[in-house]
């Protein structure tokens, strides 16, 4: 008994590190380091802009159109065109809410070195749309992994391929119709790229629950604690042991972030190629192996023995 008490007592205290690690961690070391800014400026001031440059920031001085491709492009997170007597900031939407009051503190603190005063031109955006990406990507998740779990505890067996699919329509549909109630709409690219999100999401989750059953909540579990942590940050901002280790490859800044390009009129590549390779990935471990074998509720794993083994012996007996 004590033997036991102490190995759940320490599983308990593990965990707790390792999902403080993975989640609040993420949050309790974010620090600018090299964000890309872009001023325009005469080159008298240019030079005591550029010389402004540290770790936090990288300071691109460019021409104006060049400076605005960039914004476009999302290769920098604000523009500071600087004429006589006057500087004006450029930000862009599409661009993380994150990145974006980086760039207005800093570029702010930049014009008014200069005696100059600020003017920001932006286009407005609420609360519930800089919430969206983000939360819509968490919702499509959290509604293919319930359906998932449901679909294992029901012992649900044939058709799990239509139940994947069926889920991601249905769950994209309510996480629309919420949004729609915050007043965020979207375009029909966008939500060609929602619904491609939730069958990528879907299918991938149906594909570990049928191999591991139950089992595969501590995977899909764990990426939900640990995704939305860091996808609503700009890799400038996190430390870069977790920029490597979770930024880089979690599907939940890919979604986030081309989510966010497509509500602005934005253009989008890598993730359609991202949530295509996920969504094939689904597939294979759906269609490929042997379906995971239930528990049962007295903790035996059912290996498929015939009905008449399981009776008693005497029962066994009787019945012969």
């Amino acid at each position: 008994m004590m033997r036991t008490a102490l190995v759940t007592a320490v599983a308990g205290a593990v965990v707790a590190f390792l999902l403080g690690l993975l989640t609040f961690g993420v949050q309790a070391t974010t620090h600018p380091r090299d964000v890309p800014l872009a001023v325009v400026a005469p080159p008298p001031i240019a030079e005591r802009v550029k010389a402004a440059d540290s770790a936090e920031v990288d300071i691109r001085v460019v021409e104006a159109v060049e400076a605005r491709t960039l914004l476009a492009d999302k290769e920098v997170y604000g523009v500071l065109e600087i004429s006589p007597g006057q500087a004006t900031i450029r930000l862009n939407p599409a661009v993380n809410p994150s990145g974006t009051q980086v760039a207005q503190q800093v570029l702010t603190g930049v014009a008014q070195g200069a005696g100059l005063q600020v003017k920001v031109e932006a286009q407005a955006v609420s609360a519930a749309e800089r919430t969206a990406p983000l939360a819509a990507s968490a919702l499509l998740w959290v509604g293919g992994m319930v359906a998932g779990l449901l679909f294992v505890v029901l012992k649900g067996r044939r058709q799990r391929l239509l139940s994947a699919l069926t889920t991601a329509v249905l769950v994209v549909g309510s996480v629309v119709g919420l949004l729609a109630w915050w007043g965020v709409t979207f375009s029909a690219q966008a939500l060609g790229f929602l619904l491609a999100v939730a069958v990528s999401f879907a299918l991938l989750q149906a594909g570990l629950f049928k191999h591991l059953g139950i089992r595969a909540m501590a995977i899909l579990g764990l990426l939900y604690l640990m995704a939305p942590a860091v996808a609503g940050q700009v890799p400038e901002l996190l430390n870069p042991a977790y920029r490597a280790v979770l930024w880089s490859w979690t599907p939940f800044r890919f979604s986030t972030e081309g989510l966010r390009s497509l509500m602005y009129d934005g253009s989008i590549t890598t993730e359609w190629w991202v949530f295509g390779g996920i969504a094939l990935a689904g597939l294979v471990l759906l269609l490929a192996g042997k379906e995971a074998q239930p528990d049962r509720a007295d903790g035996v794993v059912d290996v498929g023995v015939d009905q008449a083994d399981r009776l008693p012996r005497s029962e066994r007996e009787h019945t012969a």
